[in-house]
């Protein structure tokens, strides 16, 4: 769904988990009622969930909505249909990015499964000084707004760059700069794919609010993950893609986030579901590799019910909590990622009011 006003500034990241409670300090043991489905059945309450990288032109999101997902992010797709999905009564709330930017023949241009109007091309900005400055005297809009202020038109609440230095052309500092410089102007967090040998690097430096995989290229050094801490970057996951088409990548992006989330870094759950074959719902792999790389389960709770890219969690929440049936991992198993992430898998939604506290 989208509202009429809602914040595009960053939420603060969760508040740690009480020492008493290792699932977090939202969990709250419950009872089914007996008048709605499964009476009696006893389980955790958890704030409702969601998947910060989607592709609803490319997967219909009714299997994971039955899983457990209330609310998703959709990062690329055509503006005007991905604004009428959006519109459309019942789960999953969205929000979303609109079209990929990206520069003149970068990626996804011409990719078979981008769909039609997907993609909006820039040419490169120039970055000399009196340019520069004769732009900001004449208060001139240049292509770059202009694209930034479609997405918005059409209710975006991201913008998202591509960055695949891998696949095609990218653009320059100057250019990404005055991206990240439209967006914050219309009020929008600039999300990136950053794919290649110093592509993350380069959207770090650019400001760029979220990398919507965690990097897999190669290995961040520690001084470029301190400066996205200290920049408060989000990264969504997405480690689940690698770990089914590369096992070396997959470790990549585990180690890189394992450090992020260590110096303090921001993590939020994602799967980029419409990236080929992948478990809907709360895709066990993902929550795996996600205690694989040292996120508690209150972390990776955190990931799950972190409301970006709002600040309030509310646009999630359509009366419906995220009911996980007992038995839950025992405290000695919390730290073990295949039972984390086979409990978080039978995570369903169920009606507020059914849910009583036990």
């Amino acid at each position: 769904m989208t509202d009429a006003s809602h914040s595009r500034e960053p939420a603060e990241p969760a508040e740690p988990a009480r020492p008493a409670d290792p699932l977090g300090p939202r969990a709250r043991r419950v009872r089914r009622s007996l008048n709605g489905d499964h009476p009696g059945e006893t389980g955790v309450m958890l704030p409702p969930f969601v998947d910060h990288h989607v592709h609803l032109q490319l997967a219909d999101p009714a299997p994971a909505v039955a899983r457990g997902i209330a609310a998703v992010v959709d990062l690329g797709a055509d503006p005007g249909a991905i604004a009428t999905i959006a519109r459309a009564d019942g789960l999953p709330h969205v929000r979303y990015a609109g079209a990929f930017l990206t520069a003149r023949g970068g990626y996804p241009t011409g990719r078979p499964w981008a769909p039609a109007g997907s993609v909006r091309e820039l040419d490169p900005v120039s970055g000399d000084a009196d340019d520069l400055r004769e732009r900001r005297h004449h208060a001139l809009s240049g292509p770059v707004e202009a694209v930034v202020d479609e997405q918005r038109r059409f209710g975006a609440s991201v913008v998202k760059v591509a960055l695949n230095s891998v696949a095609g052309p990218t653009f320059d500092r100057s250019t990404l700069d005055a991206i990240v410089a439209a967006s914050r102007a219309a009020g929008l967090p600039v999300a990136v794919h950053a794919e290649g040998a110093g592509m993350a690097q380069l959207a770090i430096d650019a400001g760029a609010d979220v990398l919507v995989h965690a990097p897999f290229t190669e290995r961040l050094e520690d001084d470029v993950i301190a400066r996205a801490v200290a920049a408060r970057q989000a990264w969504i996951s997405t480690i689940a893609i690698h770990v089914r088409d590369d096992a070396s990548v997959a470790e990549t992006a585990i180690d890189n986030v394992r450090r992020f989330h260590a110096a303090g870094g921001r993590v939020l759950y994602g799967t980029d579901s419409g990236n080929g074959e992948l478990d809907p719902g709360v895709n066990p792999v993902e929550v795996a590799a996600l205690v694989r790389a040292g996120l508690a389960a209150s972390a990776v709770i955190a990931a799950l019910a972190d409301p970006w890219p709002e600040r309030s969690p509310d646009w999630a929440d359509a009366g419906v909590a995220t009911f996980v049936p007992d038995p839950a991992p025992a405290d000695g198993d919390l730290g073990t990622p295949d039972a984390v992430a086979r409990w978080l898998a039978t995570a369903r939604l169920v009606p507020t009011e059914e849910l009583e506290l036990s």
